[in-house]
């Protein structure tokens, strides 16, 4: 008889996987034990070397579906065959000081067999909505330490009756060691004012079907949630929550209800269903007769938020309400999702007509993620709960972090080849958000048991992230933006060498102290050259131009970097200029010859700003990306001539005039040209200008591996000509997937670049 120690390392704790580990050791005749220590599984194997062998092959190839192993390692175990009485699960061992990061897992949705008990009447657990197993159900959010058992959860305060412990106790039963297991005897109960229960979700259903506005408590915070298909409900939301424009996400009960919404793709179906459940960006359909969508929930856009149910109280809501429900953000706008019912009440008394809420408790903040798929490619927008803070892969030897941007805020830890990407906070100029980003950070910290020896952080001095980089112990390392953007992307994809670095967005601080954000890029994952840019304009008011895109649009017409061609003619721009106060284009038009208040700035997203006032579809927005989000809605699916445009040499880099660019755009919108067919020519000119960058870059001797970043490529039909264009030029282009491609990607670009000028230091 041969024994063997062995250890599983990855995503293998709250995945039922030691229910896994007994049940495939059973199989194979072996005896011997196993345990959760810290963050991986670790146990003993007694057999014959074949049957252990199949062991660790099925530990990789065979493991539950919520699981990700990384590596199992086999070595000696004891010395005396005692291993008599078949094969158990012993009790977690306690927590000890290594050096190995732990793993987390994400939060998973309801899966099929609890779905399929909630709705059986002779079931224990019909119409409970906090039914889960080993497959399914909280996780990240209501953990406290490590290793994963019940008593370090947010469910230690709730005793197993003595159903629920038996399941649990049970080999054969899929609840076995499921952590979180409950039934309505021993479990968390809904609550609405003095009502629980049913009576409780009665209260919240006839609150929506009245035209009201509920605040639920779901897995990772709050959510508020009205009647999509209500133009009047939704008005209020959006005026309750202080969100004029911005796009809700809509949960439906399954896909069939879905596929009425929108055009599905298989993988976008597969996505949709996947146990993440993250809210999938679509192409809505258009709809004869009455819509099941009110216009108010996405204003003048064709892209949809879809959602599948992620609970069991969800479902159950959305049965009895037999109808699409508007799901977003438990807060107001800019502020973090609330999660603690005294904040929640406070927060959202303003808001919410009524409070569906239950007596489980929620550890840690998780919004809802947000993907979309180009082709079959998955591009993340928003990584939060079903896919935070899963590991993904860093090549990093010492332990560092990365501080993030500003908004879209994201942070990353990283340690062990792992990093772990915090979940989506927001825009840290909220007090309240960047307290959320401090006390997550804390905690990450010590349940992953990463321990930073440097922090890496953006350039610019006024972020807060920055700022809060600067204030702690280990050695700091600055970032430039657009860099971080591109490493991002290269370090998803497990590029080493120099790449050719594309990193559109707003704006980002450069290293020569001006704004960047179209930005042409030789890079590897140490440091960077600039090679090619968009031409600078103006930003009329700094902010108050991001704001205002016609300030932007003034800016780009008056004060365009001189790169020999001359600025659209006055009469051209009258019918832009006409429709505004005369007051305020005075008042730019001072501002920029005497270049005061206006910082410059070579940034792609401003452009789009510019394009879309040009065009008058946005002169002001309420959210940051809006301009840009109208202007490819506008596009839609017209097939058009891409306008003027010139790539020239200019201080010694390829330079995009995008001033010739903007006169053909005025000149063809005053022949009379469709403001569909104008805004489709302009991201056509975009993608042609970007290969024609591309090109002269490869020309000078630049990498043919290409890697996009910045949140202009969340963009579908930018980034899907961009990448036509490049792959014509026999390029290998690379788009994040797992890792936001805007600024939520940035943290985790900043710890690859860490790692990588820590490992050339050695």
């Amino acid at each position: 008889m041969t024994v063997r120690r062995f250890q599983v390392h990855g995503v293998v704790q709250g995945v039922g996987f030691r229910p896994f580990v007994y049940r495939t050791a059973c199989a194979l005749g072996l005896e011997g034990w196993v345990a959760n220590v810290n963050g991986h599984v670790e146990g003993e194997v007694c057999g014959s070397p074949t049957a252990i062998e199949e062991f660790a092959a099925r530990l990789r190839t065979d493991a539950p579906v919520l699981a990700d192993v990384r590596q199992v390692r086999l070595t000696p175990g004891t010395r005396r065959p005692a291993h008599r009485g078949g094969f158990r699960v012993r009790p977690s061992a306690p927590a000890h000081a290594d050096r190995a990061a732990r793993e987390l897992p994400p939060d998973a949705a309801i899966c099929a067999a609890c779905l399929a008990e909630l709705y059986d009447p002779k079931d224990r657990r019909h119409r409970y909505p906090f039914i889960n197993c080993t497959d399914c159900g909280p996780r990240a959010t209501i953990i406290e330490d490590l290793p994963y058992d019940r008593i370090r959860t947010t469910m230690r305060r709730f005793p197993l009756c003595a159903d629920c412990a038996a399941e649990y106790r049970d080999p054969g039963d899929r609840r076995f060691h499921a952590e979180p297991v409950a039934c309505p005897a021993c479990g968390p109960r809904l609550a609405w004012e003095e009502r629980r229960g049913e009576n409780a979700l009665r209260a919240a259903v006839r609150t929506v079907e009245a035209g009201g506005i509920v605040a639920l408590k779901g897995l990772g915070g709050y959510q508020l949630v009205c009647d999509a298909g209500d133009s009047v409900a939704v008005a209020e939301l959006r005026r309750r929550k202080r969100r004029p424009e911005k796009p809700f996400a809509v949960m439906v009960r399954d896909v069939e209800t879905a596929a009425q919404l929108a055009r599905i793709s298989g993988t976008e179906h597969a996505t949709l269903i996947s146990p993440a459940r993250p809210v999938v960006l679509l192409t809505g359909r258009r709809r004869h007769g009455a819509p099941l969508l009110a216009p108010e929930v996405h204003p003048g856009l064709t892209r949809l938020g879809l959602f599948l149910p992620t609970t069991g109280l969800h479902h159950l809501l959305l049965d009895q309400l037999a109808r699409p429900l508007v799901v977003t953000s438990g807060n107001l706008s800019a502020e973090p999702i609330a999660v603690d019912d005294a904040e929640a009440r406070r927060t959202l008394a303003g808001v919410a007509d009524g409070f569906l809420t239950h007596d489980r408790p929620i550890r840690a903040r998780y919004d809802d993620s947000v993907v979309q798929l180009t082709g079959r490619t998955t591009i993340t927008v928003r990584r939060a709960r079903g896919l935070a803070p899963a590991p993904l892969p860093l090549e990093v030897r010492e332990p560092v972090a990365g501080a993030g941007a500003q908004l879209k805020h994201t942070f990353t830890l990283a340690a062990d080849g792992r990093a772990h990407l915090g979940p989506h906070t927001g825009d840290l100029a909220d007090v309240a958000t960047y307290e959320a980003f401090r006390t997550s950070y804390e905690d990450l910290k010590r349940l992953t048991g990463v321990e930073p020896v440097a922090i890496a952080h953006d350039l610019h001095p006024g972020y807060l992230s920055t700022q809060w980089a600067k204030a702690q112990s280990p050695r700091r390392i600055p970032v430039q933006h657009h860099h971080a953007h591109v490493a991002a992307c290269a370090a998803e994809h497990g590029v080493r060498g120099p790449f050719l670095g594309i990193a559109y967005d707003g704006l980002g601080l450069g290293d020569d102290g001006t704004l960047w954000g179209g930005e042409i890029l030789v890079a590897d994952l140490s440091g960077y050259r600039r090679v090619g840019r968009f031409a600078t304009a103006p930003l009329p008011g700094g902010d108050a131009a991001v704001r205002h895109p016609s300030r932007t649009a003034l800016g780009h017409l008056l004060g365009a970097e001189a790169l020999g061609t001359p600025r659209p003619f006055p009469w051209l721009t009258s019918p832009f200029t006409d429709r505004l106060d005369p007051g305020e284009v005075a008042a730019v038009r001072a501002m920029v010859a005497r270049d005061v208040r206006c910082p410059r700035a070579s940034s792609a997203g401003r452009l789009f700003d510019a394009v879309a006032s040009l065009l008058g579809l946005a002169d002001e927005v309420s959210y940051e990306g809006e301009a840009a989000v109208l202007l490819e809605a506008a596009a839609g699916g017209e097939h058009a001539v891409p306008l003027a445009h010139r790539v020239v040499r200019a201080q010694g880099m390829w330079v995009y005039d995008s001033t010739a660019t903007l006169a053909d755009l005025l000149r063809r919108r005053l022949d009379g040209e469709p403001v569909s067919r104008l805004a489709a020519a302009f991201h056509q000119t975009l993608a042609t200008v970007t290969a024609d960058l591309a090109a002269r870059a490869v020309e000078d001797g630049a990498p043919r591996t290409v890697c996009l970043g910045g949140g202009c490529f969340v963009n579908q039909r930018l980034l899907t000509e961009v990448r036509r264009r490049l792959r014509a030029l026999g390029l290998r282009v690379l788009a994040g997937g797992q890792v936001p491609v805007g600024d939520g990607g940035i943290s985790y670009g900043q710890a690859a670049v860490a790692a990588a000028r820590l490992a050339g230091e050695r």
